[in-house]
């Protein structure tokens, strides 16, 4: 188990979430809360999280605001995966001295709010190479998740 935290604001798509806990499960994370309204735990969620559901420890919160505050008081590095002006590729990121950290994956609509960004300590980009701008957010959390346990790892 890696001491990292995935806040996923406003991810509410039933595949997403089922594919969120089967990432969080193969990456060993501490914790999974959900944040946001019309988050369901249903039968399309379980079908596509394999029962991973029951392996990792999660929540369901509504506001990711008041979460991430709370474990940024609690001394956690907070980690955004956005593309932004200012954001470093999840590649340059240097986590191995790292006890408590907390990754927020925003909705593939409207990422991750600017008040949120406002409380990261990094924000970080997959490096992408095609034509598209972005990639769905489960992938980039995976991708993400990675890099970062292979230096926790190591």
């Amino acid at each position: 188990m890696f001491p990292l935290t995935v806040v996923a604001d406003n991810i509410n798509n039933a595949p997403n979430i089922g594919s969120l806990f089967r990432t969080c499960d193969a990456f060993g994370v501490h914790q999974l809360v959900l944040c946001g309204g019309n988050i369901e735990l249903g039968r399309k969620m379980t079908k596509t999280s394999r029962s991973t559901e029951k392996n990792v420890n999660f929540s369901i919160e509504e506001n990711a605001l008041t979460v991430v505050k709370e474990l940024k008081q609690k001394g956690a590095k907070i980690i955004g995966l956005e593309i932004t002006s200012k954001s470093i590729s999840v590649q340059n990121l240097d986590v191995r001295k790292e006890k408590n950290l907390v990754i927020i994956v925003g909705s593939e609509k409207f990422g991750i709010s600017e008040q949120l960004l406002e409380l990261c300590d990094e924000v970080v980009h997959i490096d992408m190479f095609g034509q598209n701008s972005s990639m769905n957010a489960v992938q980039a959390t995976s991708i993400a998740l990675y890099e970062i346990t292979k230096q926790l790892s190591s």
